[in-house]
């Protein structure tokens, strides 16, 4: 059972080793963990430094494409080098790798499809009341729009078994996530939520300023 942590990039030269550095090398029931880097023509040095850590796959654009096409690239090639469950996380060291297991643990049971981690969205300091709020209600409306239990249709801490990688297909250069979970429901693909932990982060969010716009969007275009 082949695991592939893969990460979206976007001049990430600061925050990377650190990530690098936190992911897990043994998950039981995982005979292999690889790591894919997906680029996003960042101009320091994120490339060169996942090649220094040793990172095992790395994915590279000579232009900045936009979040939602990184991640799928990166899919696609964790796919080619023969993935097994696909867990995505951030390059800014949000999510705390330990709880990778926890993302994976329901797609090796057989229990989901695809396994999101939720945040503490209410005990996170560095978010403002406002952030909150909008995390919230986006949430509510992906859940109402999909009819998923979907705690944090945000995150982007989350977990694809080898069928529902190859069932999704993002269309939206913005964001992945949302677009994800909205496909679950016309692709019959079992969602699960689960409670993870965070770490302070070395930079703001850049996807927050639109986040609200996008699930107003989506939901105009879905109901």
């Amino acid at each position: 059972m082949k695991l592939i942590i893969q990460i979206p990039c976007y001049n990430e030269e600061v925050a990377l080793p650190v990530t690098l550095s936190k992911l897990p090398s043994h998950i039981e029931g995982i005979d292999q963990i690889e790591i894919l880097i997906s680029d996003d023509g960042s101009n320091d040095r994120t490339v060169e430094i996942a090649r220094e850590y040793g990172v095992h796959h790395i994915v590279t654009t000579t232009h900045h494409r936009g979040l939602a096409r990184t991640f799928m690239a990166g899919i696609q090639e964790a796919l080619r080098q023969g993935a097994d469950i696909i867990v995505n996380t951030d390059a800014d060291n949000q999510y705390n790798a330990d709880d990778i297991e926890k993302l994976v643990r329901p797609i090796l049971e057989k229990k989901a499809d695809i396994v999101i981690g939720a945040r503490p969205i209410k005990n996170i300091a560095s978010f403002s009341p406002f952030k909150k709020f909008l995390q919230y209600f986006g949430s509510k409306i992906v859940r109402l729009i999909s009819s998923t239990a979907t705690d944090d249709a945000p995150s982007g801490f989350r977990a694809f078994s080898k069928d529902a990688a190859l069932s999704i297909n993002v269309f939206d250069n913005y964001t992945y996530t949302i677009e994800t979970v909205l496909q679950s429901k016309t692709k019959g693909l079992h969602i699960l939520s689960v409670p993870i932990r965070v770490n302070d982060t070395y930079r703001k969010s850049r996807l927050v300023k639109k986040y609200i716009f996008l699930c107003s969007k989506k939901f105009l275009h879905y109901i």
